[in-house]
């Protein structure tokens, strides 16, 4: 017997209640042992809306959840295990294959929990600005002025926007915030 990972497809939007529903269903049939973890794999973002700073979570892979199942050396889910997770609401089905679905690769496995391990770290920042963009700065001494984004430095929530002033092309940098797309 071997814990591997697998992917579920869950109703989107509802990937926490279903992983709520399963793990209470793998306790009730005495499966922990089989089914020793279930994760929504999330990261905190923080985003600036209305000049309010909020840190809010978001799924990493709409849709679905992982689960880590305890598989006998043929690979094949336990007809136990198997039945009572497809048979728990929300939950569609296992991704690769039908009866012998593929668990994930090790590689796979780390980058994911390496992201939900993140989850606890300082949140990072959702920019959604990349080089070439149209952008109006909305504040600051540069407020309606028209420009384009030349760079995007995330670490420091910063983006430097080429502006026209006197008819020549001047870089600017600014906080992420203060600039709206056009």
């Amino acid at each position: 017997m071997a814990l591997k990972w697998y992917v579920l497809r869950a109703q989107s939007g509802r990937e926490d209640r279903v992983k709520e529903n399963l793990e209470k269903r793998v306790l009730a049939n005495g499966l922990e042992a089989r089914v020793p973890r279930v994760l929504v794999p999330s990261e905190n973002v923080s985003e600036i809306k209305g000049g309010q700073k909020r840190v809010t979570e978001r799924k990493i892979y709409p849709g679905y959840i992982m689960a880590e199942i305890d598989v006998p050396d043929s690979g094949e889910v336990p007809d136990d295990v198997w039945f009572l997770i497809r048979e728990t609401s929300g939950i569609g089905d296992f991704v690769g294959g039908q009866r012998k679905p593929m668990p994930m690769l090790p590689r796979e496995v780390e980058k994911i929990l390496g992201e939900a391990e993140r989850k606890e770290e300082e949140p990072r920042l959702k920019i959604d600005f990349k080089q070439g963009d149209s952008v109006r700065i909305k504040e600051g001494p540069f407020q309606n002025y028209d420009g384009v984004v030349d760079e995007v430095i995330p670490a420091k929530g910063m983006v430097i926007v080429s502006i026209k002033v006197f008819g020549r092309a001047t870089p600017v940098e600014l906080e992420y915030w203060q600039i709206e797309p056009v």
